[in-house]
C-alpha cells in the first residue's frame, strides 16, 4: 500500500473523518460522550484548534487547525489512539476501533471553509437520521446557532474554537 504524501503538514484547516473499523460495534450517545472527552483532551494536550464537529454512528468528522511543530498526522494519531482507549475501556472490549487511516482536505479559501462547515452539520440530514441540523445533538451546530459555549461544554463536554476569518470569501486561508 503505498503511503499518502500530505504536502500541508500544520498550520492550516482540515477537514478530517475518520471511520469506524468496520464490523465493529456502532457508536451510540454514551460513546459520543467518551469521544467528545477523548477529543478535548488531546486538544488541550497539543494545542490544537477544533472549529466544527459531528459524530455519527459508524464516522465523524471535524475541522483542525495543528499550530506547527504539530502536523496533522501527529494530531489524529493521538485523538485516534486516545480515544480508542477511553472507548475500550467504557465498552470494555480491546480490539481496534478506527480504520488505520483517515480523511483529511486541507481548506484552501474562506468560502471552502464555510462550505465545509455547512457539510459538517449537514452530514445528518444527508444521512436521514434528521430533518434539520439542529435536530441532530452531537455537533458544533448549536453553537454556530448562538448556544453560549458553556451551555454546550455542559451538554457535550466538547465546544468549537472561535476564530476570526476574513470577511472576503475568496481569501486564502
Amino acid at each position: 500500500m503505498s503511503r499518502l504524501r500530505r504536502p500541508f503538514l500544520s498550520d492550516r484547516f482540515f477537514l478530517l473523518t475518520v471511520n469506524l473499523l468496520q464490523g465493529r460495534q456502532l457508536l451510540d450517545e454514551l460513546d459520543f460522550s467518551v469521544l467528545a472527552r477523548s477529543l478535548d483532551a488531546v486538544r488541550s494536550r497539543q494545542q490544537f484548534l477544533l472549529t466544527a464537529w459531528v459524530f455519527l454512528s459508524d464516522h465523524w468528522h471535524a475541522i483542525l487547525f495543528p499550530c506547527y511543530p504539530l502536523t496533522i498526522s501527529e494530531a489524529m494519531k493521538s485523538v485516534k489512539l486516545t480515544s480508542t482507549m477511553a472507548l475500550s475501556r467504557h465498552r470494555g472490549q480491546t480490539a481496534e476501533l478506527w480504520q488505520g487511516r483517515f480523511f483529511d482536505r486541507a481548506l484552501r479559501t474562506v468560502r471552502d471553509y464555510w462550505d465545509t462547515v455547512d457539510y459538517i452539520h449537514l452530514n445528518p440530514v444527508k444521512r436521514g437520521l434528521v430533518v434539520k441540523p439542529e435536530n441532530w445533538t452531537w455537533s458544533s451546530f448549536a453553537e454556530y446557532s448562538g448556544v453560549p459555549a458553556e451551555e454546550q461544554k455542559r451538554r457535550y463536554g466538547l465546544v468549537i474554537d472561535r476564530v476570526q476569518l476574513p470577511a472576503e470569501s475568496s481569501t486564502r486561508i
